[in-house]
């Protein structure tokens, strides 16, 4: 299952990202839920300290970023390259 955060949704009414971009992004992470195979699409492993494994999804400037808890996807950032890293 997919969950987005409350920050995606208030950046999907501000139109962040495009609704097409969204929409592939949405697409890859039913196929990733459903194949859970990584290597269907432009993911990467984030280096860093966190507590849990955080990846990015690529999709032209935007990217997304995602964990993966108990076989469920969460989503939360969806933002331009040179915003979503800050």
């Amino acid at each position: 299952m997919i969950r987005y955060e409350k920050e995606v949704y208030k950046k999907l009414k501000k139109g962040i990202p495009p609704k097409e971009i969204f929409i592939h992004l949405d697409n890859a992470f039913k196929s990733i839920d459903l194949t859970k195979d990584f290597n269907l699409f432009d993911i990467k492993l984030l280096k860093g300290n966190n507590r849990r494994k955080t990846y990015r999804l690529r999709k032209g400037k935007y990217r997304a970023l995602f964990y993966i808890e108990d076989d469920e996807i969460f989503v939360f950032k969806i933002d331009k390259r040179e915003d979503i890293y800050k």
